[in-house]
């Protein structure tokens, strides 16, 4: 028995080797090929690119799209070039360095040391349109009489107010999404 040589413990993992069972996030499914996408134009962050709005704000974000990020041969340095509005981009570039400050912010580290502008017009360029602001939210209809009557009486037993007012409001929420569903099993 010399010449055996001892078993390894088995290695545990933190990833399962198999996929769940039952529903999973497409999101899950998809991470990978999002992340290798966006790392081929330069974005190692995607949150850069899916939270721009939130990273430089409303004003900057209806102006400007960020399109891709070069880093030097060093890897230090990197230079965000930014698709902006023919108009805008006398005022943008004034705000280069509040922008940047911005990016960094969202890197933790200052990852972007300069940014190139890109001119475009407001309704598109050659690969398609570039959107510059979100579309806005669709409204929901308002609930129907009968809806609002039977949330009504489902809150009537409440003696205060305010929190009469709130189970109302979720006893129509809950009816309307069963409404919904009930229609879309019919149809």
């Amino acid at each position: 028995m010399t010449g055996m040589a001892p078993k390894k413990p088995p290695q545990i993992s933190d990833t399962p080797d198999r996929r769940m069972r039952g529903f999973e996030p497409a999101g899950r499914l998809l991470r990978e090929r999002i992340r290798v996408a966006g790392e081929s134009r330069g974005f190692a962050v995607s949150r850069l690119l899916t939270h721009w709005a939130e990273i430089v704000g409303e004003d900057i974000a209806a102006q400007t799209r960020p399109v891709k990020i070069k880093y030097g041969k060093e890897g230090f340095g990197a230079t965000l070039t930014l698709l902006v509005r023919g108009a805008s981009a006398p005022m943008l570039e004034m705000q280069k360095g509040e922008i940047q400050k911005k990016v960094n912010a969202c890197y933790g580290y200052n990852a972007i040391s300069s940014i190139m502008l890109t001119q475009t017009a407001p309704i598109g360029f050659a690969e398609g349109q570039a959107q510059f602001t979100p579309a806005p939210k669709a409204e929901k209809p308002p609930p129907s009489p009968e809806l609002r009557a039977r949330a009504h009486e489902t809150a009537e037993g409440f003696g205060d107010p305010t929190l009469r007012a709130a189970l109302e409001k979720l006893a129509q929420n809950v009816l309307s999404r069963s409404e919904s569903r009930a229609k879309l099993k019919k149809g």
